[in-house]
């Protein structure tokens, strides 16, 4: 209910103030400051968080059929839809490493 709850403020705070930002990415930051201030114990949400990561590829299922259906866009696009791909996955690379290094400095001390 507690991940629920928050994805729900999280798109109600994007509706009302008309945020660019996406109401689920607003959610996963409150939750992320709720267990960070210890709002929300990790114990709370640790039963469903592992429920939903073991069905994590089932529920990527709905985007990889919209990619298959919107394939037909691609059509001579291909090449830089490749060089894209590989350009981001390389940047999420990057600055996921710097994240978890810097999360560690500031959580070792």
């Amino acid at each position: 209910m507690i991940i629920l709850i928050v994805y729900f403020i999280g798109i109600a705070l994007q509706l009302m103030f008309n945020l660019p930002i996406p109401g689920t990415v607003i959610g996963l930051i409150l939750l992320f400051l709720a267990l960070y201030f210890g709002i929300v114990k990790v114990e709370m949400i640790e039963d469903i968080c592992e429920v939903l990561i073991s069905h994590m590829s089932f529920l990527f299922i709905p985007a990889g059929v919209g990619l298959i259906t919107s394939f037909g866009m691609l059509n001579g696009k291909i090449v830089p839809f490749i060089v894209i791909v590989i350009i981001s996955t390389c940047v999420v690379w990057i600055v996921t490493a710097y994240v978890v290094t810097f999360l560690r400095k500031v959580c070792s001390k």
